[in-house]
């Protein structure tokens, strides 16, 4: 069983995926992670003449070793050079295999990003687009970057995200919509564990009709 998670940032999707695949006992890949790790490995080339070249060259060396510093992998300036770099076509088609095999493998997988229902695994057996207005996704990752101690500008963080997700709509190369077979969840005025709850009653109503559907 395959399922997507996609949706902006800081909507509650990767903690929602995290949570589906323990529920479902299925590995799970942050895609996001992977252009988090690409930004951050040509961050001393941002605004130079090498920086395109330099994170052409970084997706396709890129090892699994660079997934496991989290702290600095989530920070807010992460996710600008993530977006930065996922807007250059030959990053994006370096980093796809690696989420194609990790999508397909036996039994399935669970992934969370931006394009996995309409790029990465167009059918997958349960499609979720997660969305949240912008103060409340402000207002998660603030309080997740304050609780490693750091302080944050939550003026600031508001308009990173919203530049964020102008620079992924705008994305020539990307996928970021909600896929016309994706199931929408809001999570505006939801908690973790209600969010949950809807999430996997999403996936079992899909898993179920797609059952029904097939010969």
């Amino acid at each position: 069983m395959i399922i997507a998670v996609d949706g902006p940032a800081a909507s509650g999707k990767g903690t929602l995926a995290a949570g589906l695949a323990r529920h479902y006992r299925l590995p799970h890949l942050d895609t996001g992670l992977l252009y988090r790790a690409v930004g951050l490995a040509v961050a001393g080339h941002v605004d130079t003449p090498q920086f395109e070249a330099a994170a052409i060259a970084a997706a396709r060396a890129l090892d699994a070793t660079q997934l496991k510093d989290i702290d600095a992998l989530t920070a807010a300036e992460t996710g600008v050079l993530a977006s930065k770099v996922a807007v250059i076509g030959p990053v994006r088609q370096a980093l796809f295999d690696y989420q194609r095999a990790f999508a397909t493998q036996p039994g399935g997988a669970v992934l969370d990003g931006r394009d996995t229902g309409t790029r990465i695994a167009p059918d997958a057996d349960a499609k979720l687009f997660i969305q949240a207005d912008s103060k409340a996704r402000m207002e998660r990752r603030a309080r997740q970057l304050e609780a490693r101690g750091l302080v944050v500008d939550r003026y600031a963080l508001y308009h990173q995200i919203e530049e964020r997700d102008a620079r992924d709509m705008a994305n020539p190369n990307g996928g970021f919509y909600r896929a016309a077979d994706a199931h929408l969840l809001d999570t505006t005025l939801l908690d973790i564990e209600a969010a949950l709850r809807a999430a996997i009653a999403i996936v079992d109503r899909a898993v179920a009709s797609k059952a029904r559907q097939t010969p």
